[in-house]
């Protein structure tokens, strides 16, 4: 949905606002009504929580006063006695839900400004009755967008502070038995008073995190409530037609959207350059490629020109054995955007897959992979997501042993990188980086449209280098320590960064692999390699001997095309000066890329390039299918030597 403007919540009007708040969670009054009273139960977990909703005392009576914040003390004492200040997160729930009550507040004030509400509150004595039922209409709209804001800060906020057992506490949780929108006092007095008698409850709250736990779910079910009824609100124009945002926060509310875009932040990494990592030619390559097309998002048009072009892959694979510079590589990425957003002043997130993503609660996986993967729909910057030994969490789902979280998490994966949920702006980027390419699910491996090897020193030159790299930290503390003949070599000279991929490439004129090697071959036989049949029927024969290979493979083989096509370097002065390129507007970069881009193109032979992108990719992904079987051929053999050596030991 298209927000047409934003409108910021200053801090000056929240702090007028907090002592309203903080009236609301020391006393408010509710009635229940009826239904609210003898509602059914649903399970028999739930039973005894309804049962006691439904008996909770609430009336219009003096005495009759329900107080969050009474509450949250009585808590204190009971679960941690000897305790003289308010524990952290019980203390964190109290604020969070102040501030959200005032933020509710001053979003429903603005609502009462912008629809006309106020003017039809002063007039109230003198309304027509078409007058009469737009104040009830807008007052009704009111109080939902009050408690949708309000639930909304809490959620966001409190969200990523849950513990793993937040599904147990949604188990117990039996739902919101009434609630009321007539008018903001009173719908804000229902919510906290079956809030409160939550929290009384002796089964809900018996730790100290389950308060921020619980705190979550109430109002995610909250928002669940008022979802439910928003289509029957009326008068919402002046709700969905803006945004509104938190001062010196990246909280906002835009219509009845709740989404955790705003609510990732970047995490700390080691500052690397691509020149310190040793060997990885293609790896340094494709990673600055990355780097480049990343930055030539433009935000306004949320649109990136290398995606028309063909030149961007939102999500590509790295691999090679253990010790090859993974992890270097990652942080040299993270290095490299870090600094040119920086100095072209656009925001950047830096979001590794947490280690902690696979949840032994059924569902939750699935709900932390959500969490994941929601901030790479954020249009506002630039995000580099990458997921280290991806074999981890994306492993082949058929294989024994596979947990129901791996699941969980890669439908999540599938659905949101290629799918209704998929949305490519072209400005995010996950990178999977692995020793195991060959563990990988096969469709997560068919959503990998750029890959690169990580082989790292392959020279003489780059060992020289590697060593070159720890010992010059010696020379550089006690000048003269190290004291050896220098080979006739300059130093790092080998690990500059290419301008194309063609410096790197070897000539390829065939497959490496035996069985494709055996179908291009036959393939060749009736065609040559500058006809296009040639290529229908090599895909044909090489999916009767590989199952798997689908429509989505030429679509990545394609990827990898235009990649070469676009693969030239931007002006340095472009960068010295972001206004020449960065700073213009989306057709402006794009007509200034496609020129590179035919600049580009005239050195270069479509058919020679077609051929070793297809060798290539069809190489990659045989060798990829053979080395899981082939590792287990070589456990079993390397097993059974081990017995036969061991039972001559025990002969002798």
């Amino acid at each position: 949905m298209e927000h047409n403007s934003t409108f910021p919540i200053k801090e000056a009007d929240l702090k007028a606002l907090r002592e309203e708040a903080a009236s609301y969670i020391k006393g408010i009054q509710w009635e229940q009504g009826y239904r609210a009273k003898s509602k059914e139960k649903e399970t028999k977990e739930q039973e005894n929580i309804l049962l006691y909703l439904s008996k909770a005392t609430g009336g219009s009576s003096a005495t009759d006063i329900t107080s969050v914040s009474k509450t949250i003390l009585a808590l204190k004492k009971r679960l941690l006695p000897d305790t003289v200040a308010l524990p952290l997160q019980l203390n964190e729930t109290l604020f969070v839900l102040q501030e959200a009550i005032a933020i509710g507040i001053w979003a429903k004030d603005s609502y009462y400004d912008a629809s006309g509400l106020s003017d039809l509150n002063e007039r109230k004595a003198t309304l027509t009755p078409n007058q009469r039922h737009d104040l009830e209409a807008k007052m009704q709209t009111a109080t939902a967008f009050m408690l949708f804001s309000l639930a909304s800060y809490i959620v966001t906020t409190l969200k990523e502070r849950t513990s793993e057992t937040v599904n147990v506490m949604k188990n117990k949780f039996a739902g919101i038995p009434e609630l009321s929108l007539n008018t903001p006092t009173k719908g804000l007095s229902c919510v906290l008073f079956y809030y409160d008698k939550y929290l009384n409850h002796p089964d809900i709250i018996t730790k100290e995190r389950d308060s921020i736990d619980f705190t979550v779910v109430f109002f995610e079910a909250l928002i669940g409530e008022i979802n439910l009824r928003k289509n029957a609100l009326e008068h919402t124009e002046t709700i969905t037609d803006r945004t509104y945002k938190l001062e010196n926060s990246t909280f906002s509310i835009s219509g009845w959207d709740l989404n955790f875009l705003d609510t990732a932040k970047s995490v700390e990494f080691n500052k690397i350059k691509f020149e310190e990592i040793v060997g990885n030619r293609d790896a340094k390559h494709f990673s600055r490629r990355l780097t480049e097309r990343l930055l030539s998002y433009d935000v306004e048009a949320k649109k990136n020109p290398f995606q028309e072009l063909g030149g961007f892959m939102p999500v590509f694979m790295g691999y090679g054995i253990p010790g090859t510079g993974k992890s270097m590589l990652i942080a040299a990425i993270a290095t490299r955007l870090k600094e040119l957003t920086d100095q072209l002043e656009v925001p950047f997130l830096f979001h590794p897959m947490p280690d902690t993503l696979i949840s032994t609660f059924q569902g939750g996986s699935a709900e932390k992979m959500v969490q994941w993967m929601k901030p790479l729909q954020d249009p506002t910057r630039l995000i580099f997501a990458p997921i280290d030994d991806a074999e981890n969490n994306l492993q082949e789902r058929t294989a024994q042993g596979v947990s129901a979280g791996v699941k969980e998490v890669i439908g999540v994966f599938l659905r949101y990188t290629e799918g209704a949920y998929a949305m490519n702006y072209g400005n995010s980027s996950i990178g999977l980086f692995t020793n195991l390419p060959e563990q990988l699910d096969k469709a997560v491996i068919n959503r990998i449209q750029g890959r690169f090897k990580i082989d790292g020193a392959q020279s003489e030159n780059d060992f020289i280098d590697q060593d070159y790299l720890w010992w010059k930290k010696f020379e550089t503390t006690l000048p003269g320590f190290v004291s050896m003949k220098n080979p006739d070599y300059s130093f790092l000279a080998d690990q500059q960064l290419v301008s194309n991929l063609s410096q790197l490439m070897e000539t390829i004129e065939k497959p490496t692999e035996e069985r494709v090697l055996k179908i291009y071959e036959t393939v060749e036989a009736a065609h040559t390699a500058n006809e296009h049949q040639f290529y229908a029927a090599l895909y044909k024969q090489v999916q009767d001997v590989f199952p798997f290979f689908s429509s989505r493979d030429v679509r990545n083989i394609q990827s990898a095309i235009s990649l070469r096509l676009t693969d030239f370097d931007l002006p340095e002065d472009w960068y010295e000066n972001p206004e020449i390129y960065f700073k213009k507007t989306y057709n402006t970069k794009l007509d200034m890329l496609r020129e590179l881009m035919k600049a580009n193109m005239k050195g270069l032979n479509f058919s020679d390039i077609r051929k070793q992108e297809v060798i290539r990719y069809l190489d990659n992904m045989a060798i990829i299918a053979d080395t899981d079987f082939k590792r287990k051929v070589d456990s079993r053999i390397k097993q059974m030597n081990v017995e036969v050596a061991a039972r001559k030991q025990f002969e002798s």
